[in-house]
């Protein structure tokens, strides 16, 4: 069910994407710029991640510049596909996850402080699904920009 969507709504789903306010007050500076009070960009942004139309609202670094990070897969079975879901989608090493059609098709980006640390995660998402999970570190970085155009109709 697709949540109902206000115009502050849209406009926080798009304007902020690559444009996030780097200061001590972001929040206060979406507000002043959407002309509501800071207070009302907080309750939006909560509701748009209860409702599931976000996930997080945070910043994206290059990977491994801060701390280690990697690429994984699973194999699930599809009718098991929402609950390993929710078990990866629970550890705050995880900030997404999502499924492809492939025999690999839940993959996730798992970020630690140290290797050791995203050694256990991995481990325990093995351990806690019963499924593998396999790693793929990055070998070689490009650019990628995540910013995407928010059209309605």
């Amino acid at each position: 069910m697709k949540p109902e969507l206000s115009e502050l709504d849209r406009r926080l789903l798009n304007d902020f994407q690559q444009d996030f306010p780097l200061s001590v007050t972001p929040y206060a500076d979406m507000a002043r710029n959407l002309g509501v009070t800071e207070e009302q960009v907080l309750a939006r942004l909560h509701e748009l991640k209860q409702a599931g139309a976000i996930s997080r609202v945070g910043a994206v670094i290059r990977p491994n510049t801060v701390g280690v990070s990697t690429l994984a897969a699973m194999a699930v079975p599809p009718e098991a596909l929402d609950a390993v879901a929710a078990i990866v989608s629970g550890y705050a090493e995880v900030n997404h996850n999502y499924e492809r059609e492939h025999r690999l098709n839940l993959w996730f980006v798992a970020q630690a402080p140290d290797s050791t640390r995203l050694t256990e995660v991995l481990e325990e998402i093995a351990g806690r699904t019963g499924h593998e999970v396999l790693s793929f570190p990055l070998i070689e970085d490009y650019h990628i920009d995540l910013g995407f155009e928010m059209r309605w109709n």
